[in-house]
């Protein structure tokens, strides 16, 4: 028999217990972004200390300026990986509330449709509902066999939901301690509920804000219109220039670092059978706007992008104002994937404005941060054994996908701690995370335990 078989059986068998303990930590009101509820931010990291000192982590609560981390080690057999597992206790607010079906801190057990039950609770899915998914995994390899199948640091954030103030200072901080062979982030979700998915890239993020200025204040546009530059005309000439006819964008050096994404996995992408009507149609569209002849998930997990957040310039209240703006805004940002450099990006960008504006004509600008993309490799050997894992927990086999967003915890492990991450989680999109009746499949918790007993078993076996 294999290691892992007892272990899957006492998940099985402590599946009600599993509950119980996760409906605890959900009742705990975490919400991190509201100064009024740091007690209670506090209490949770508590807990969870309390819980992993029961397993046998040596767990701490370790003070930040913000909301507190927690951190847990065990060992592992001499020789074996050491892994640090990420996830956050942190909550969204739960406004409004009279939206709500049930107390969002009274968690239960529904029956959403014939044959699928789901927990609720805000925090359900996102994220302590995942979170607890391992740590019951753990539970049950020490119980059935006294030890953990390798070495383990759990990292615990407090502050996720509240734009992680204190997440860098500490890994910097703390850098020896948390550095590991590789990283699991459990903030992610599946392709449906029968396919697991693991998340391989992540695009990256340069934001930038940029102010056409022209003549030095506004202008009657009888008086000067036809004559005087208009910064609000200037900036939509340079914005139009960004993108050619086939949805390309034209700043020099812009594709720097894009790889195309391999042959099999584009096929495998394809095989899902998602469309462009599909996927844009529930936003009442139907025609891509990016690179003509890509489809729709390359599109959107692959590719990088330049779009137009916002902009301003000129009279924009009630009524009619004839009026030649004496500057003109936008917030511009760029999605990046493989090992475009946003430094380069943002200063293409800038010598690109520059050298299409009029010489009478200036531009400022503003950044509004950065990173670069993370794209892990498809053949690594742990990535290759974590979709077996998961193969043989679904029904169907795993997938690797992209996510056209960005987690910058995954970036701050390669930046600070030399780490590569393995994301998996079992999410749904339609779990309803940071909005009103938030709520986990059943399944998905339950096979999520399941699921991570496979990957730390796969893990340690060559």
């Amino acid at each position: 028999m294999s290691a892992v078989a007892p272990v899957l059986d006492r998940l099985d068998k402590n599946l009600d217990q599993s509950l119980e303990r996760l409906f605890d930590l959900l009742r705990i009101k975490s919400i991190s972004t509201d100064p009024a509820y740091a007690a209670d931010c506090r209490k949770t990291a508590e807990w969870l200390v309390a819980d992993l000192k029961t397993i046998g982590f040596d767990a701490s609560v370790r003070d930040t300026s913000g909301h507190p981390m927690v951190v847990a080690h065990h060992d592992g057999p001499a020789g074996s990986p050491h892994v640090l597992f990420y996830g956050h206790y942190d909550v969204q607010p739960v406004d409004p509330l009279n939206l709500w079906e049930d107390d969002p801190f009274d968690p239960k057990v529904k029956e959403l449709e014939p044959g699928r039950k789901v927990i609720t609770g805000r925090g359900s899915s996102d994220d302590k509902g995942q979170l607890m998914l391992f740590v019951e995994a753990c539970r049950a390899w020490k119980e059935v066999h006294g030890s953990l199948p390798c070495k383990i640091t759990l990292l615990f954030e407090g502050e996720e939901e509240s734009g992680s103030p204190s997440l860098k200072p500490f890994l910097e901080a703390n850098a020896t301690e948390l550095k590991a062979d590789f990283a699991m982030v459990c903030d992610t979700g599946m392709w449906d509920r029968e396919t697991p998915a693991i998340c391989v890239g992540l695009r990256g993020l340069v934001g930038e804000e940029v102010v056409i200025k022209a003549a030095n204040r506004d202008l009657h546009s009888g008086e000067y219109g036809g004559a005087a530059a208009n910064p609000v005309r200037v900036l939509a000439k340079v914005l139009a220039e960004i993108h050619d006819d086939n949805g390309r964008v034209t700043i020099p050096g812009f594709y720097d670092g894009v790889e195309e994404t391999p042959t099999q996995i584009l096929q495998s992408w394809e095989s899902l059978g998602e469309t462009a009507e599909n996927f844009l149609g529930e936003v009442g569209l139907a025609i891509p706007a990016g690179e003509k002849g890509r489809s729709i998930l390359e599109l959107v997990w692959a590719r990088p992008t330049a779009e137009f957040n916002g902009i301003t310039g000129g009279y924009t209240g009630k009524g009619f104002k004839t009026v030649i703006a004496a500057e003109a805004s936008a917030k511009v940002s760029f999605r990046l994937v493989h090992k475009q450099n946003p430094e380069k990006i943002r200063s293409a960008f800038r010598d690109f404005v520059r050298k299409h504006i009029p010489a009478d004509c200036s531009a400022e600008f503003h950044e509004h941060g950065g990173s670069p993309a993370i794209q892990l490799s498809y053949d690594s050997p742990f990535l290759a054994k974590a979709k077996n894992a998961l193969s043989d927990e679904w029904a169907k086999e795993a997938l690797m996908i992209a996510m056209g967003g960005s987690i910058p915890i995954v970036g701050d492990f390669q930046n600070f701690l030399g780490m590569e991450s393995l994301l998996v989680g079992f999410a749904l999109a339609d779990d309803r995370i940071h909005s009103p009746n938030e709520k986990y499949d059943l399944t998905s918790f339950h096979k999520g335990q399941r699921s991570w007993a496979r990957i730390l078993d796969a893990m340690t076996r060559s």
